[in-house]
């Protein structure tokens, strides 16, 4: 197929490279049968400028796209195999060719249970990536069955980093739903696939995040942040990036994982916060069951620390909060845990306090940053962006004392404060699910900042010999790009 025959809207470097890929795997015997249709779609990752970490209490997080995306090639069959086969990760040691059968999902004339989707994918351990993409075939069978008659045929093309904190699981659960589904002639987009793919997320990959990630790389734009309030998906209107302002992202070199006992231990300890103030309230909440997701409800706060205000939390509860309490001495105290993703482990130290604290504030605090940047024109005054940049120092050192810091993300920070507001560089925070990962760094447009930003990378790289990956600019949301339907034949 000549690149001239793609509508311009859906142009783009990593779709031409994608289209090549697909047409070695067009023919007789090879993954895409030569006739019928190929459904491609494309999910970017997530740069978290604010917000991180604030999506499971309610909070408002603004996240943006970047360039590197994930994209997904799907075929329905006429048969009832499915075959994934996702080349790229052959280099990490992992199976790149996943073949199973419509069959397997299902015993006795039913669907498996969530807990044989678990057995199937760890049957080994070298095809559990490929978890976010049988995740979405099972919700489809679950949800769709009706119009799921055969089999499928799954290409996956990916330019993501993985473990830099930029949520490559979220675009792939996204960019093959996405895909999937249109294969099969089902449309799903906006709210209802974020959620789904949350679902996947939590449910499938037991993984315990919140929404932030999937709506984002769902309804991005190019040059935009998308506000959304987490209670649980409340997608604001779009706001655009200032045209004097530029967003990097600085890899640590520290590989950051959701599914690491430091972002579980703190999500935990939120919730063991949320429940203390619940009793001390006299609350007793309950067990909402009626989403796709289940979640506690109170009266009062709805479920989310993020309608509390943080001079009601300082005066009221922060101080009958431990700093910190063994996961065998909460369990005694409180036999139900209000996490349904989270485990209490016995040995475990939570950070409650912090974590408690940071769920209030960082709402807080993100509600000051967009609304701060809103208020301003074209070239936001500096001292606003000082403002704003002190807003991510802030959410910086909260992240470290709620256990989610690491030295290396500390060392950039410190080196961009460094170069300071003169040079350009005006903020910079952990990003994401914190513990390593990717540092984002907001910057005035121009070559002074450019050039304190290599400072920046030239000092990190002498002092850990690491050379850090950037992510620079960004790229349309999997609804913005749509489904890019081609004709199998048109590629021979």
């Amino acid at each position: 197929m000549d690149q001239s025959d793609i509508p311009l809207s859906n142009q783009s470097p990593d779709l031409d490279h994608f289209l090549k890929t697909i047409r070695r795997v067009v023919g007789e015997d090879q993954l895409f049968r030569p006739d019928g249709q190929i459904a491609i779609s494309r999910a970017p990752g997530r740069l978290d400028l604010m917000g991180g970490n604030d999506d499971y209490t309610g909070g408002l997080v603004f996240e943006a796209t970047i360039q590197e995306s994930t994209r997904v090639a799907a075929q329905s069959r006429c048969d009832q195999r499915i075959r994934i086969s996702n080349p790229q990760v052959a280099e990490l040691g992992w199976e790149d060719d996943i073949e199973y059968n419509l069959a397997d999902f299902s015993q006795g004339g039913e669907l498996l249970p969530v807990s044989g989707i678990h057995e199937m994918i760890q049957s080994s351990p070298k095809k559990e990536w490929a978890a976010y993409v049988v995740g979405g075939i099972y919700l489809l069978l679950r949800d769709y069955h009706l119009q799921i008659k055969t089999g499928i045929s799954v290409l996956i093309e990916s330019n993501i980093p993985l473990g830099k904190g930029v949520s490559s699981s979220a675009a792939l659960e996204v960019a093959s739903l996405k895909a999937m589904a249109s294969a099969y002639g089902i449309d799903l987009r906006g709210v209802d696939l974020a959620i789904k793919c949350q679902w996947i997320e939590n449910v499938i990959c037991k993984s315990a995040s919140g929404v932030m990630d999937q709506i984002t790389v769902v309804m991005g734009e190019h040059d935009h942040f998308v506000p959304l309030v987490c209670q649980p998906c409340q997608p604001e209107p779009l706001v655009r990036l200032p045209t004097s302002l530029i967003i990097w992202g600085i890899d640590s070199g520290v590989r950051h994982q959701v599914a690491g006992i430091e972002y579980e231990a703190a999500r935990a300890a939120t919730f063991m916060g949320y429940q203390m103030i619940c009793r001390k309230s006299g609350l007793e909440p309950k067990l909402d069951e009626s989403s796709l997701l289940p979640m506690w409800r109170d009266q009062h706060w709805n479920g989310y620390l993020a309608n509390l205000s943080p001079s009601e939390f300082r005066a009221s509860f922060e101080p009958d909060l431990p700093e910190s309490i063994l996961g065998e001495d909460f369990s005694s105290a409180y036999p139900i845990h209000y996490d349904p993703f989270t485990p209490v482990r016995p040995n475990v130290y939570y950070p409650v306090q912090a974590c408690t604290r940071y769920a209030v504030e960082e709402n807080h605090r993100v509600n000051l940053f967009v609304e701060i940047l809103a208020g301003q024109n074209v070239t936001p005054r500096d001292r606003a962006l000082g403002l704003l940049g002190e807003l991510m120092y802030q959410s910086h050192q909260a992240y470290t004392e709620c256990g989610l810091g690491s030295d290396a993300t500390d060392l950039i920070v410190d080196l961009v404060r460094k170069e300071g507001i003169n040079q350009g560089l005006f903020g910079a925070k952990i990003t994401g699910g914190g513990a390593g990962g990717t540092v984002a760094v907001m910057a005035k447009k121009g070559k002074l900042a450019e050039d304190a930003l290599q400072h920046v990378i030239d000092r990190y790289h002498h002092s850990t010999g690491y050379l850090p990956y950037i992510f620079k600019g960004s790229s349309p949301g999997a609804d913005a790009f749509g489904v890019l339907e081609i004709d199998a034949a048109s590629l021979l």
